[in-house]
């Protein structure tokens, strides 16, 4: 692949959408080249010695050779190919490839509602901006195809290009989830057992301690890889399940709401119309009358 760039402009519009890209690229830098190359755009462009700030956010992967990186919220840290960067809008940061590798590097800077509403919770953030995940063909796919949407840059491109940014950071959070999951061992297995059993036994009162028995591994542990591998606790699973179930049960008219609550194993028809409105923000009653 060529060495490419592009620097983007956006309209209000594009902007309204929640996630908007700003520019996109890929360098191949050989051993001892000048970086960044003189010809970088000047807003873009930075010294080691200074360093830069921008004010946007930008996704950098490293497909080829290895650097150092280091920010004001991040100590220096060597860079190796498979490793993602990412960089956050008002922070201070530097990195170069290595004199006698050289490296080559995919990047895409974006801003809005969307990426910011990801580091407000956490999903990405500063303290964990240099993340190794190995070399990916889907990754360096999905710049490819960032690049070519911007190179054609057609009517309506904007929301197109960040969706696939979208994609990207989903790609991305995945990995890391699932490089958990490979360091500690057989544990998808598990939890997908666990979900099968969860389901399987949707009217039923199961404890998840028994579960756990069950699953042969102690309840704590279970509980944590459960709530990592899903996001949420296995009761609150089931409990999920539960109100997915009345939500079809009750298209139902000829079945009353105190048939469903006891069908599905709930203490009380008043604790399962409680637990149904925290959840679908409706009574059972007024779900019903809804589908109407």
């Amino acid at each position: 692949m060529t060495n490419y760039y592009k620097y983007l402009p956006t309209s209000p519009e594009d902007e309204k959408w929640g996630l908007y890209v700003l520019n996109a690229g890929f360098n191949s830098i050989n051993s001892h080249d000048v970086y960044p190359a003189p010809s970088h755009p000047a807003h873009h462009y930075f010294s080691w010695e200074n360093g830069r700030v921008l004010n946007e956010f930008q996704i950098i992967y490293i497909s080829k050779g290895k650097g150092v990186f280091e920010s004001e919220n991040y100590p220096s840290a060597i860079i190796n190919e498979g490793s993602i960067l990412l960089l956050f809008p008002g922070q201070w940061h530097r990195f170069k490839p290595n004199q006698e590798t050289g490296w080559d590097e995919h990047w895409v800077g974006c801003n809005g509602s969307f990426i910011q509403n990801l580091a407000l919770n956490g999903f990405i953030a500063p303290q964990n901006q240099v993340q190794y995940i190995g070399l990916h063909e889907n990754i360096v796919s999905l710049f490819e195809r960032i690049i070519r949407i911007t190179k054609a840059e057609k009517t309506g491109y904007q929301p197109l290009v960040s969706g696939v940014v979208s994609h990207l950071l989903g790609q991305i959070h995945a990995i890391n989830k699932e490089s958990v999951f490979e360091k500690e061992g057989p544990t998808e297995s598990i939890i997908n057992k666990a979900r099968t059993i969860l389901r399987a036994n949707i009217n039923q009162d199961l404890s998840m301690e028994k579960l756990a028995d069950e699953l042969n591994v102690g309840y704590a542990w279970f509980r944590k890889a459960f709530k990592t591998y899903t996001g949420i606790a296995p009761n609150q699973y089931l409990l999920q399940l539960k109100i997915e179930n009345a939500k079809s049960l009750l298209s139902d008219k000829k079945r009353s709401v105190k048939e469903i609550a006891f069908e599905l194993n709930f203490e009380s028809v008043f604790y399962f119309s409680k637990l149904f409105k925290e959840k679908t923000g409706l009574s059972p009653e007024h779900y019903r009358k809804s589908l109407q």
